[in-house]
């Protein structure tokens, strides 16, 4: 086995959910949060590159070396998959990896509110889950359209930058198509995805107008569409959207988006305090029809209002759920309190 390999396994076997490789440094893996040295030899700016050119064909790597920067994903048949970035730091080669594992987590064992597999019933539109980077997002979706592959008999088509779950046909037929290798971005598969007869699509994320444009429409057109967005809020998760538009086209997408969104999740990791492991919490916006009026009439500002009054529609604001992870001994007071997006306030209703 190689030595990228022998770091890898050892990581694994340490339960780390990322791995770090930095030229000067020694091997680098993330614990419950946490990051750790692994007992390796320091990384040279040579074996850095002969790791890089182990997992990248020939026409990969050229395209790194062009473009600095490349995310793919590697496999060690029968142990592990791993969703890698590969970067230039200080003129040499860096690599993250974060674990994928290929078990799909059932939707109810996540610890996410019930409200989101009500909304794997969906028939149509456009639902997002949003949060940071490793905040589960890839998790929850996996699991979504794994209920919705138990259920229907349906044809589920993803776009992934890399592909990390493998989602195996169950009663839907599935095809997964990873950006770069099968596809070469997700707004030119998505260009084409309307006439392979999809019923659910998967755009592994919004990254610029033409893949926005592009999943809104095929929202628009009758599929439900999921998708993500790195923002922290549901209100800043429409903005962004609209933000992405030029300004002369920002009332037509309020017009379009409040007609097709369906509901906003975003998420934050908390580590447990109670026992080993992660839980997340949920802000959740559901589009009900004061939600259309808000974004229609571009009052998104007033969102965060409607979400506080709107329990009994299964929405829940971040402080809110932060709140009920502490009170229920999952989370610590300083990790509630430096997540919250309020935390002076939430920092007052603890103490109370």
């Amino acid at each position: 086995m190689s030595m990228l390999n022998d770091m890898l396994k050892t990581a694994v076997d340490n339960n780390a959910s990322d791995i770090h490789l930095v030229v000067g440094h020694a091997p680098m893996m993330r614990v419950r949060t946490q990051m750790a040295a692994l007992d390796f030899p320091i990384l040279t700016a040579e074996s850095a590159l002969r790791m890089l050119k182990e997992m990248l064909p020939e026409h990969r790597l050229t395209a790194f070396l062009e473009k600095r920067d490349s995310d793919f994903s590697y496999e060690m048949p029968g142990f592990a998959r791993f969703r890698v970035n590969a970067h230039y730091q200080r003129s040499s080669v860096a690599m993250a990896f974060r674990l994928i594992t290929d078990k799909v987590r059932a939707l109810e064992n996540l610890g996410l509110p019930e409200i989101v597999t009500r909304l794997t019933y969906l028939p149509r539109g456009l639902v997002l889950v949003t949060g940071d980077t490793g905040s589960g997002k890839t998790t929850t979706l996996a699991a979504m359209i794994d209920a919705m592959n138990k259920r229907y008999h349906k044809h589920i088509i993803t776009l992934e930058d890399p592909v990390e779950y493998i989602l195996h046909s169950n009663k839907c037929t599935i095809e997964q198509r990873e950006v770069g290798s099968d596809v070469p971005s997700f707004s030119s598969g998505l260009k084409h995805v309307l006439r392979q007869d999809p019923d659910i699509i998967l755009v592994g994320e919004m990254r610029d107008l033409e893949t926005t444009s592009a999943a809104i429409s095929a929202a628009e057109t009758g599929h439900f569409v999921l998708s993500t967005l790195h923002t922290n809020n549901a209100a800043q998760t429409i903005e962004r959207i609209v933000d992405i538009y030029p300004g002369s086209q920002q009332n037509q997408i309020r017009s379009m988006l409040s007609n097709t969104l369906q509901a906003v999740i975003c998420q934050v990791l908390f580590k447990r305090v109670d026992q080993p492991g992660m839980v997340p919490a949920v802000e959740v916006l559901i589009c009900t029809p004061a939600v259309r009026n808000l974004i229609r009439e571009n009052r998104v500002y007033e969102i965060q209002n409607v979400i506080e009054t709107s329990r009994q529609f299964g929405m829940q604001t971040m402080d809110t759920a932060i709140k009920q992870l502490f009170l229920n001994g999952k989370i610590s007071r300083d990790d509630a309190v430096a997540m919250a997006h309020h935390p002076e306030k939430l920092e007052r209703q603890l103490v109370a």
